[in-house]
């Protein structure tokens, strides 16, 4: 074991990437992060922070400085569009192994002006904007990481730039798994849902047609609400986007005497992939660059988090020589167990339980959620589950395996 002296490269500043460079920087690792935008981007689409995605950013100061302006989520819940059956959620019941018992909604394109502020106060850190990686060549003991100008001598390069990540298509690695046929359409409404019985956050199922419901903080009160509906697959975004239909989706999600107020809407794809390889020698993939999930459930911008604080704390051991690289395999078994597991496993189950088509399937399903939101044992051993607290902590303990990803619905390979 050897203590290293070159910088930690990270290509990204997403709230993965800056969170990995914040977290290695606070251990005297000086990194360089190479985001290749000239400036922070403009994320819409994330903004659920579950428990100990909370707890991990707190010893920062990110969390304090998020609840400046989000909004903490106590209950949630899982309705019928087509019935009367809620099954409400209340994370209270949490408060025993959490400070923060609840969810907190926050846009990601404000997190992460709150993670650079941090970043730029570490004498040991540099971000680098315009700056996109675009190759690399590694030996034992170091990565030549090679910029759109330039070239950064590194002792280890960290992928943390997005599904679509250059460090990764680069690697001889497959991103294993499937994309969904139909897109999202994601809308954001001044409207108060809440005054219909909503919480701030819901999930509807509907055989036709789910959606999910958020609250989010946008620039003040009284926020913006966000909804996710399914697209048919074929049409294109221009259609699906077209002012007409986008009100005709929220007319018929909750008929109103008068047009709804838009403020924002988009077209996304969903995809469920994870690569099966995280570690290439002196590279490593974190965050969408590793995983990426549909978003029911509000597991991916998490999962990066955690996967940004979990390989910071191996690979600061190993750049300052007090532990072998096995650490490093250590971070993939754990961080790729927690994913496939629990965060795929999740977020796929959550969308089919959704869109089940069998009305009678889809009615057990809602009735069976309502009688576990109505115990308080079988409550909280859900609400463990879905805040990723149980994922972590099993990940977390298990002792190194392989496991292979989970097929999907066509059984590919997830």
């Amino acid at each position: 074991m050897t203590k290293n002296t070159l910088p930690v490269v990270i290509a990204g500043a997403g709230p993965t990437g800056l969170m990995c460079a914040l977290a290695l920087a606070r251990q005297g690792v000086p990194v360089v992060v190479c985001e290749a935008e000239p400036a922070l981007t403009h994320d819409l689409r994330a903004g659920t922070f579950h428990p100990p995605t909370l707890e991990m950013m707190a010893p920062y100061g990110i969390t304090a400085r998020m609840h400046e302006h989000g909004l903490q989520v106590r209950r949630w819940q899982i309705r019928e569009r087509r019935g009367s059956l809620v099954a409400e959620f209340d994370l209270g019941l949490l408060a025993d192994v959490t400070p923060y018992p609840y969810r907190l909604h926050l846009e990601q394109h404000r997190l992460t002006p709150l993670q650079l502020d941090a970043l730029r106060n570490e004498p040991r850190a540099a971000v680098r904007f315009g700056s996109p990686v675009t190759g690399f060549e590694q030996n034992p003991h170091s990565v030549s990481v090679k910029l759109g100008q330039g070239e950064v001598e590194a002792s280890w390069l960290i992928g943390a730039d997005g599904g679509r990540s250059t460090v990764r298509k680069l690697l001889p690695v497959e991103f294993e798994g499937f994309t969904w046929p139909e897109q999202f359409l994601v809308v954001s409404t001044p409207y108060d849902f809440g005054r219909h019985g909503f919480t701030m956050n819901a999930y509807v199922a509907d055989p036709l047609e789910w959606a999910a419901v958020f609250k989010m903080p946008d620039a003040g009160p009284p926020g913006l609400w966000r909804l996710a509906f399914p697209c048919e697959p074929g049409l294109a975004d221009e259609a699906l986007l077209d002012p007409g239909n986008v009100q005709a989706r929220m007319q018929a999600f909750l008929p109103q005497d008068r047009e709804y107020e838009i403020r924002y809407q988009s077209i996304y794809r969903v995809h469920q992939r994870v690569a099966d390889k995280w570690r290439h020698g002196r590279v490593l993939l974190a965050g969408d660059a590793a995983h990426l999930n549909n978003p029911l459930g509000g597991f991916g911008l998490n999962s990066g988090i955690h996967d940004a604080v979990n390989l910071a704390d191996k690979l600061g051991r190993v750049w300052r020589g007090e532990g072998g690289e096995a650490l490093l395999d250590r971070y993939v078994e754990q961080r790729r167990a927690a994913t496939i597991e629990h965060v795929q496993a999740m977020s796929i189950r959550n969308k089919r339980l959704l869109e089940e088509r069998d009305p009678k399937v889809q009615r057990a399903h809602m009735e069976e959620l309502v009688a576990i939101a109505s115990d308080p044992q079988r409550s909280r051993a859900h609400l463990l589950e879905t805040s990723m607290i149980a994922g972590l902590r099993k990940a977390n303990s298990q002792q190194s395996k392989s496991r292979p990803a989970p097929e999907g619905k066509d059984g590919s390979r997830l």
